[in-house]
């Protein structure tokens, strides 16, 4: 299967604007993210999807691989979808534009997962760290069958512990926002309308659950956090500093 990785760069984030843009140890983050992926080695081309003129321009000073996408997308999902009609593909990986210490191997494991299954499509997931991870609601957990399928993503902890007080949260599994689709498939989800479920936990994921797709789930043992904060970029450049040139 031809596979490739896109990347969404847009603008203007909502709690750090222009961070894809911002100075992480002398390059700008959307390129962090870009050498980050391109350690995988079982795709075949890396694509970065632009939301303006400006990531574009940034964009092409490190890559030809930029494609220049609709400014009025409300997904990164929907952002995807338009570089799979002007670059052909049979799977597709995407990977968030704020994660610069992303784990390449993840990308090769998914994309075997997706070589190996059925499935619609995949994602990752890690035990839960602590009680503070798992009562956070903007922390998504995700419960799987004994196949590694998804059955169910939620904000809320889950399953609700009704017996007992929970002691080990790392049997609690949390949700990482990189995704694997069968380009097939993304077509289609596009297309549909948001699901009860979606709009009530505002997860879109659980769109294709609802609809009765299978989503493949690999874990691993912790997740990187991403930059979604002036206090996460602060971080990302000490982490920069102390280790050296990424």
């Amino acid at each position: 299967m031809k596979t490739i990785i896109v990347i969404p760069a847009r603008l203007q984030s909502t709690r750090l604007p222009r961070k894809v843009l911002l100075d992480l140890g002398g390059k700008p983050v959307i390129q962090r993210v870009y050498e980050a992926c391109a350690k995988a080695t079982l795709h075949h081309e890396i694509w970065i999807a632009a939301d303006s003129p400006e990531v574009m321009g940034v964009c092409k000073t490190f890559t030809d691989h930029v494609l220049m996408t609709s400014p009025d997308h409300p997904s990164g999902t929907d952002r995807i979808a338009e570089v799979i009609n002007n670059v052909e593909c049979d799977l597709v990986i995407n990977v968030q534009g704020d994660e610069p210490f992303f784990d390449a191997g993840i990308i090769d494991r998914l994309i075997t997962a997706m070589q190996q299954s059925e499935a619609a499509m995949a994602s990752v997931c890690a035990p839960v760290k602590d009680i503070d991870e798992l009562n956070n609601p903007n922390l998504v957990k995700v419960i799987t069958d004994v196949n590694g399928y998804a059955i169910y993503f939620s904000r809320f902890a889950i399953p609700f512990s009704r017996d007992k007080q929970v002691d080990d949260v790392s049997v609690y599994k949390k949700h990482m926002g990189i995704y694997a689709y069968r380009s097939a498939f993304l077509r289609e989800f596009i297309t549909m309308p948001v699901s009860f479920l979606e709009n009530s936990e505002k997860l879109e994921q659980l769109r294709a659950i609802e609809n009765g797709y299978k989503i493949k789930m690999i874990e691993v043992k912790s997740i990187e956090k991403g930059i979604d904060t002036p206090e996460d970029l602060e971080l990302a450049r000490k982490k920069i500093e102390k280790n050296g040139t990424l």
